[in-house]
């Protein structure tokens, strides 16, 4: 299934979009009930959506959290 998820899990209070991803609340929590048309629809929408949200600094993600923590440094 394809998810526009990178791992970046905060939401703009602003807007309701996830800093990431582009997605609301709703949606994310959804996402494997939607159907492959529903979540296409959705996916075409995000990048408009990204360019709404006030970017905050750069922070570690999760991803590079656990990479860090698995190597041990």
């Amino acid at each position: 299934m394809e998810s526009p998820c990178i791992l970046v899990c905060a939401i703009d209070d602003r807007t309701g979009y996830c800093f990431g991803c582009g997605r609301t609340r709703d949606e994310i929590g959804s996402w494997t009930l939607y159907t492959d048309t529903e979540r296409h629809s959705i996916m075409l929408a995000l990048p408009a959506r990204l360019e709404t949200v006030e970017r905050k600094p750069r922070r570690e993600t999760r991803r590079t959290r656990l990479a860090r923590e698995r190597s041990g440094t």
